[in-house]
């Protein structure tokens, strides 16, 4: 289950407790305190906190102690300037707290993003709950012939039945070992020593679940979610940064605007690039053997104009 019956008696408390408060408040936000979405089979990311909102970038950004007599569509025109030049650090004034219950090989890629505050359930304190993450089978896919970290067609129905016993076989098999190894009693019943969780847990697959606590900065968030949140990345993370865009979406509207604007929607072009854009536009017709772009630049490009 993705929460269990104590963190969703903990949340219902925490819901049914509002606090009067003279700080920036984001009704957006407000909305997801402490709520659980579901994400994959087990997995959630829900809000734990929050600080800052539209207002504190703009106020950031002119140096400011208040909204002043500027309007809600300057504040979003300068918003956009921000995102638009590029101006990080009015959006470093905002930051977000979360509580993460993702799979093992999805932590580690999370993780390669370093500009956060992480704190990790601990497996040499505690024991890890039987939950592993088993795909859809409409997931299962061989490895891309194009791509060294992607994937290409999907498996056919035979093939994915027996990966799919495969996953769960091996992630049964696995927990029983870890839960007999750090066990202090055999199985007649005698007391044994039981191995240290510490050592007992190198033998667990990498889609067993994790938790942990992620605070990050509203610019170093809206950098994760360009990555993560992209077409191309790996499905699993993917679909938690789409659960997350829907809290920062609601969190800091205007902002989040500009970035599916200029970053989420948006492209960026290379010199070579643009100059081909330029010619296509006069009515030339530009091939990648005039373009000066290698076939993966060009292979690139020629998807940007599609898309």
């Amino acid at each position: 289950m993705p929460v269990t019956p104590d963190q969703q008696a903990e949340i219902d408390e925490l819901r049914a407790s509002p606090r009067p408060t003279l700080r920036a408040v984001s009704e957006g936000a407000e909305k997801h305190l402490y709520t659980a979405h579901p994400v994959l089979d087990h997995g959630f990311v829900r809000l734990i906190d929050y600080m800052g909102d539209d207002a504190a970038i703009c106020q950031a950004a002119r140096v400011s102690y208040g909204k002043g007599t500027k309007s809600v569509q300057n504040d979003e025109g300068l918003i956009r300037y921000l995102m638009r030049h590029w101006h990080s650090t009015p959006f470093e004034m905002c930051e977000i707290k979360l509580h993460v219950k993702l799979p093992v090989f999805v932590a580690r890629q999370w993780i390669r993003h370093r500009t956060a505050n992480v704190n990790e359930y601990s497996a040499r304190y505690s024991i890890l709950d039987r939950e592993f993450y088993i795909p859809q089978s409409e997931q299962l896919a061989a490895q891309s012939t194009i791509n060294n970290q992607g994937r290409g067609a999907a498996l056919t129905a035979d093939e994915s039945a027996r990966v799919l016993e495969i996953l769960k076989g091996d992630a049964a098999q696995t927990y029983d070992h870890y839960a007999e190894m750090i066990g202090e009693e055999d199985a007649n019943g005698d007391p044994k020593q039981g191995l240290a969780r510490e050592l007992a847990r190198m033998n667990l697959p990498a889609n067993i679940y994790t938790q942990w606590y992620w605070k990050v900065d509203l610019h170093n968030l809206f950098h994760f979610l360009r990555l993560r949140a992209d077409a191309h990345a790996q499905y699993e993370i993917r679909v938690y940064a789409d659960a997350i865009c829907n809290i920062v979406a609601d969190w800091v509207p205007a902002a989040y605007a500009a970035f599916a604007d200029y970053r989420l929607g948006g492209a960026v072009l290379s010199a070579k690039g643009l100059a081909c854009l330029q010619r296509m536009l006069k009515g030339e017709t530009v091939t990648q053997e005039t373009s000066g772009m290698s076939k993966g630049e060009w292979r690139e490009f020629e998807g940007v104009l599609k898309d």
